[in-house]
């Protein structure tokens, strides 16, 4: 739609406070959900290009904090490099999990078409539990396991977090399964040695160097949600290494393999991993919950800044604009008002304590440093005037299941 009709088609109404309300007419509505459908799957297709993303129950004893190094390990400061490649290697690739996958794509005409897929994995705990990439195992109708030998383990997915893109996935295991110990991801520094070792390409158990590149690296999940704080490496990452730990040289895991940004989709030094502390903040509810149970907002939301980009004027060029609240979500039960049927403008995001929501990725940021039943003061843009409103957090299980990439 060029910019003239949008402004043609805007009608605008002055009410006896003088204030302007600003309407959208059903057809407007209706072409701005198709384009931010557009958008929403414009930029899923961008990561995947970019990115090169491969596709692929009971107590734990998991260790959160900071674990030890593993056993067989010299101090780095009293041997080679070499001699320390190695014995991190020989420690802690036993644990390294080569994850085979299949999966099937239904068509409305012919026979399923089988697909195979693999990706690494860390084992967690004597227990059998894998930590791996959610995009590893998303959509797989049969999982199975090795560790480099002949005998392959059947696999389940105990729980999966496509916002972090992590997952958990659990064997039956055998007797004297060795644990990759968890790292610190907060300590890392630029220029420190790591190793990955994965299954690069089904290369089972492949080890590959190279150093800490940078930190605090922006990426995203296969759902666009942003994983922020990731580690890049120029270590050799490749198709199948997904879901591998990297590691310092203590042989402690900093972090989880995920994607690479190519061309060709080989590597080209630049890896980036998902930072082990993210991992241990959800490894606990993906073992007790199958899932992370987050707060919502429990609304659809547009970006003011990308509905004034297609040409519609808005009463401000900033926020986020509340386009539908769900029933009995954290968003209705504190009165914030969306956009009516007849297409009056509703309440428009402009802050949550104190920090700006500009768009869905400020507005995600937020939402995941805070708790179920915490209590955010949202800056409210509403007819022509801005207020607070306090909005207590439920959770998701406690809202209607979200169709859309902009609820949230």
């Amino acid at each position: 739609m060029h910019q003239n009709d949008a402004h043609n088609q805007l009608k605008e109404f002055e009410i006896m406070s003088n204030k302007v309300v600003y309407q959208l007419s059903g057809r407007q509505l209706l072409l701005l959900a198709i384009a931010s459908a557009l958008i929403a799957i414009g930029a899923t297709a961008l990561v995947y290009n970019l990115g090169t993303i491969w596709p692929g129950g009971g107590p734990s004893k998991t260790a959160f904090a900071e674990a030890p190094a593993p056993s067989g390990i010299s101090d780095p400061s009293g041997v080679t490099d070499e001699q320390n490649t190695i014995e991190v290697y020989k420690a802690v690739s036993p644990g390294v999990a080569f994850i085979s996958t299949t999966s099937y794509l239904l068509y409305a005409w012919g026979d399923p078409e089988e697909g195979k897929g693999n990706g690494s994995g860390s084992v967690i705990d004597t227990e059998g539990h894998i930590l791996t990439n959610n995009h590893v195992v998303e959509g797989a109708t049969k999982l199975t396991v090795s560790f480099g030998g002949d005998k392959v383990y059947p696999a389940t997915v105990v729980g999966r977090d496509p916002d972090t893109d992590l997952a958990i996935i659990k064997i039956d295991p055998p007797a004297g399964l060795p644990v990759v110990s968890l790292g610190d991801s907060d300590k890392l520094s630029v220029g420190p040695q790591v190793l990955a070792i994965g299954n690069p390409f089904g290369l089972d158990r492949t080890l590959t160097t190279g150093v800490i590149s940078g930190l605090q690296r922006p990426i995203r999940g296969t759902n666009n949600r942003p994983i922020d704080a990731a580690i890049q490496t120029d270590a050799s990452i490749n198709p199948g290494n997904s879901g591998g730990p990297l590691l310092d040289k203590f042989g402690r895991m900093i972090g989880i393999n995920s994607q690479i940004l190519s061309r060709g989709g080989g590597s080209v030094g630049v890896g980036f991993a998902i930072p082990v502390n993210i991992a241990k903040r959800v490894i606990p509810q993906l073992l007790q919950y199958g899932q992370v149970r987050r707060p919502k907002l429990g609304a659809s939301l547009y970006s003011v800044g990308d509905i004034s980009q297609q040409g519609y004027r808005m009463p401000i060029d900033h926020g986020l604009l509340i386009r539908q609240t769900i029933p009995g979500g954290s968003a209705e039960k504190a009165g914030l008002k969306p956009l009516s049927s007849d297409g009056t403008i509703g309440d428009i995001l402009l802050s949550a304590d104190g920090q700006k929501v500009n768009d869905m990725d400020d507005l995600f940021r937020l939402l995941d440093k805070k708790q179920i039943g915490d209590t955010v003061n949202f800056e409210v843009f509403r007819n022509g005037k801005t207020l607070t409103v306090p909005v207590k957090l439920l959770s998701s299980s406690s809202t209607a299941t979200p169709t859309r990439r902009s609820i949230q």
